[in-house]
Formats: structure tokens, C-alpha cells, sequence
């Protein structure tokens, strides 16, 4: 079993995230994982991402507040516990339209590892 708490769970940057806190709660530096890792975002007002694609899914689940995905094309507003998946090469941009703090939980897989 491995446990991080929120409160000391490990920041990270990310290229093309304006206004945002992120930290990791699971895999990478925050600890061993096998498959995947998850983070959490906190995005101020007038905060996120711009519109990039990568070669991995992703899945994003708002845990408070309203935040805008885009892929390009179509446009989504998620609200609380809402959830959205973004298909590998799939183009995705986060925003936060609104005058209120908005958090949303990232799971991604990890690169495959290399046979030893």
C-alpha cells in the first residue's frame, strides 16, 4: 500500500497550463504505480490549458466547480463529477469561464517500461 496525502502531494509544471496548481497523487513522483498516474488540477479564473494534442488517452473528472474541454471541434462544460475522456492524439484545451476555483482529477497512463 501507498499513500500520499493531498497537502503533501507533489507540485509539478506543464507546458501551455496558465493559472493552475498541479499535483500528483499517485505514480511518477508521487510514488510507484504500474499503469496509470493521477493528479489534480486547480484552476483559478480565467485559468488553463492550450488546445494540444498527445499520443496517450486521458480522463478528466471535474471535482468542484465548471470547467470548459474542447477538442478543436466540440465543446463540453463539465460540472461537478462530471466526467470526459480524450482519445490519444485527440486535441484537448481546459479554460475556466467562471469567477470561481475549479478542480479536476487527471488520470494518464505511464509509458510502457522497457523489458529488462
Amino acid at each position: 500500500m501507498h499513500t500520499v496525502r493531498f497537502d503533501e502531494a507533489p507540485a509539478y509544471d506543464a507546458p501551455g497550463h496558465a493559472l493552475m496548481k498541479m499535483v500528483r497523487l499517485q505514480g511518477r513522483e508521487a510514488g510507484p504505480t504500474d499503469t496509470v498516474w493521477l493528479g489534480v488540477s486547480t484552476i483559478a479564473p480565467g485559468g488553463g490549458t492550450t488546445l494540444d494534442a498527445s499520443g496517450v488517452e486521458k480522463i478528466y473528472v471535474v471535482l468542484d466547480g465548471e470547467v470548459a474541454l474542447s477538442n478543436g471541434r466540440d465543446e463540453v462544460k463539465l460540472r461537478r463529477w462530471d466526467s470526459c475522456r480524450i482519445a490519444p492524439g485527440e486535441g484537448r484545451q481546459l479554460r475556466n469561464d467562471t469567477d470561481q476555483e475549479a478542480s479536476i482529477l487527471l488520470i494518464m497512463p505511464l509509458p510502457p517500461t522497457p523489458p529488462a
